[in-house]
């Protein structure tokens, strides 16, 4: 009986096992069906039940999301190079958006507010060009690369308020270096072997960072030189074109919602010249033929032997030096101050008005000073080395001669004809019309407008005595300068005149302001003891000797028109109005340079009498 019970228990269980399997393995058993259909009805209360306890504990299903989509992010920015350029371009554009629209609101509400009185509306323009200037900083240094050139062109523009220059001016020392794994992969790349084959020794630790580059010390085994080689950040053209766009988008839209904001010009400035400047093998090549521009001329410039060039490596000789306007180092050479400042104005006033062919990227960190070595051509004690040769502008000869033109006018005294003839070279220089003309004017000269510049000033209302030209300016008072920060107050719409300035002067034009802007600086860093006009003087002559090239070649091109007895008449007065203006020049240059050494002999007895020969020694050198 017991076993009788058993069967039907065993029979079932064997039933139960046959259905699972039957389950599992589908439509291979039919016999299954009843039992299927009842583990199929099971199945949606066991789904409902879970998503039931998923929305009961949404901390197991969010993070498991997040988690998941972020390695997935992180998976599509490692490997898949699209998607991380358009990461990285929306996270770059916003922050220079943010801080483009964030100043111009803040310049809209300043200029908009009543203030109690001058002092106080002067006070806030300044903070909020300080505020504004900082936070466009912030943006440039977090996208780096071509986000820091861009802040060095603004850091360039001397017509932009001082707030905006000075704070934009770090730039040039905040760039951070390349990792030597990565210089290694570089060389590799692009040079076909590791840094050991091409080098006896290679400093690792780079001597100079700039935006767009680095220089490392080493010794060339093809050589045997010391040499400067200077490397180009291996991810900046990646990121390059990204960038410029990026830029490009953000200037237009603020130009669409603040049109008298116009900055636009800037990024197509940028993408024209920036190819230029990251192929190194042009840059050799600008080196090459600015040598040979030189080659003839009496000259203390120096530029260092290009040995080898890639498209992101440049191998150049080593000069070891100190920067131009380095005062202890003069003093310890006995290189005299004075002719370091005026040497340095032949030679860009050589490459604008007589080669037509210039260095564009000038500033004091591409300037060397060492004594000058032996069987050096330099016709002084010194060589002035000249670096960073990737960007250079031409004029051409027309743009040339009227630039020459439109200084000559700023040298002779104020009248009728002459402010007349400022205005028409400006004109043809910059595309100035005679209301802008005050802002280039203060470009050109740096310091505030000549006398009738202003033609609705009344000089009764003023107390500043404004000189009538270039010649009979005075060094800077502290008057000036306040009736500089005046005018940017109380001349309604000076601000916006400097940005329309910048938009319409020509790129090459403004090279140029920056060249005249880096001399004065020179000039003034140096403490030199002649007159700040003397620079002026040299940059005269020069002028008067490009128009009087310019003159020789038109009549030798008009002599069949005019025959040999009226060009030989034209060829005289020609030369005659050169060589008059040319010698008063050499006589001003003569009585100033007198005074300079007056000036220098009386600081070495007051050092002297003070403290003895080495206190004489460092007055005279600008050094107490």
């Amino acid at each position: 009986m017991a076993i009788t019970r058993r069967l039907p228990i065993l029979h079932s269980s064997k039933s139960l096992l046959h259905s699972t399997i039957a389950y599992s393995l589908g439509p291979r058993l039919p016999r299954v069906d009843s039992t299927k259909r009842s583990l199929s009805s099971e199945a949606p209360d066991s789904s409902s039940g879970w998503k039931k306890r998923s929305r009961r504990n949404p901390w197991i299903l969010y993070p498991t999301t997040a988690l998941l989509l972020g390695g997935a992010g992180y998976v599509a920015y490692e490997k898949y190079q699209p998607f991380r350029h358009a990461v990285l371009a929306v996270v770059r554009c916003s922050r220079v958006a943010q801080a483009a629209i964030a100043g111009a609101i803040d310049y809209k509400r300043t200029f908009a507010h009543t203030y109690a009185s001058e002092e106080e509306r002067l006070a806030a323009y300044s903070r909020c060009h300080t505020r504004s200037a900082k936070r466009v900083l912030k943006a440039l240094l977090e996208n780096g690369g071509v986000f820091i050139k861009l802040g060095q062109h603004v850091a360039s523009l001397v017509v932009l308020p001082k707030e905006w220059t000075s704070t934009m001016r770090p730039l040039q020392d905040k760039c951070d270096p390349t990792r030597y794994e990565d210089v290694e992969a570089l060389f590799l790349s692009d040079m076909g072997k590791p840094i050991g084959e091409l080098f006896e020794d290679f400093d690792p630790v780079p001597i100079g960072v700039a935006s767009l580059a680095q220089v490392h010390v080493g010794k060339h085994r093809g050589s045997g030189k010391k040499v400067a080689v200077k490397l180009q950040h291996p991810h900046l053209a990646e990121f390059c074109d990204i960038d410029l766009e990026m830029v490009e988008v953000t200037l237009g839209w603020i130009k669409y919602w603040f049109p008298e904001f116009e900055f636009t010009w800037l990024p197509e400035e940028m993408r024209e010249n920036l190819p230029k400047e990251m192929n190194f093998v042009h840059e050799a090549s600008n080196a090459q033929r600015a040598v040979a521009d030189f080659e003839h001329i009496p000259t203390s410039l120096y530029i260092p032997q290009v040995i080898s060039a890639t498209k992101r490596v440049l191998i150049m000789e080593y000069i070891q030096g100190a920067r131009v306007d380095d005062l202890g180092y003069l003093a310890e050479q006995g290189i005299d101050r004075n002719k370091v400042a005026l040497e340095l104005t032949r030679v860009f006033n050589q490459m604008v008005f007589v080669n037509g062919w210039f260095h564009a990227d000038p500033h004091p960190g591409n300037l060397l000073i060492r004594r000058a070595p032996p069987h050096s051509r330099s016709p002084y004690n010194f060589e002035i080395v000249l670096l960073d040769h990737g960007l250079y502008f031409d004029l051409d000869p027309e743009l040339r001669i009227n630039y020459s033109k439109f200084w000559l006018s700023l040298i002779e005294s104020a009248s009728p004809q002459t402010l007349a003839a400022r205005r028409k070279y400006a004109e043809l220089v910059g595309n100035i019309t005679p209301d802008l003309y005050p802002v280039f004017e203060a470009a050109i000269t740096g310091r505030v407008a000549f006398e009738g510049t202003w033609e609705d000033e009344d000089p009764s209302e003023s107390t500043l005595k404004r000189a009538s030209s270039m010649i009979d300016m005075m060094p800077q008072t502290a008057e000036e300068m306040e009736a500089i920060r005046h005018a940017v107050i109380n001349r309604d719409g000076l601000l916006i005149s400097v940005f329309d300035v910048l938009r319409r002067v020509p790129r090459r034009v403004l090279m140029v302001l920056k060249l005249n802007d880096l001399m004065r600086s020179l000039d003034h860093a140096l403490a030199t003891t002649h007159s700040g006009v003397r620079i002026f003087l040299i940059t005269a002559k020069y002028c008067m000797t490009a128009i009087w090239c310019d003159d020789r070649r038109r009549i030798r091109e008009g002599l069949r028109t005019y025959g040999w007895f009226g060009s030989s008449c034209r060829l005289m007065r020609c030369w005659w109005i050169y060589a008059r203006g040319y010698s008063s020049m050499t006589l001003l240059e003569t009585a100033m340079d007198l005074q300079a050494s007056t000036a220098k002999l009386l600081a070495w007895l007051r050092g002297l009498w003070g403290h003895g020969l080495i206190g004489a020694h460092q007055a005279a050198a600008g050094l107490s």
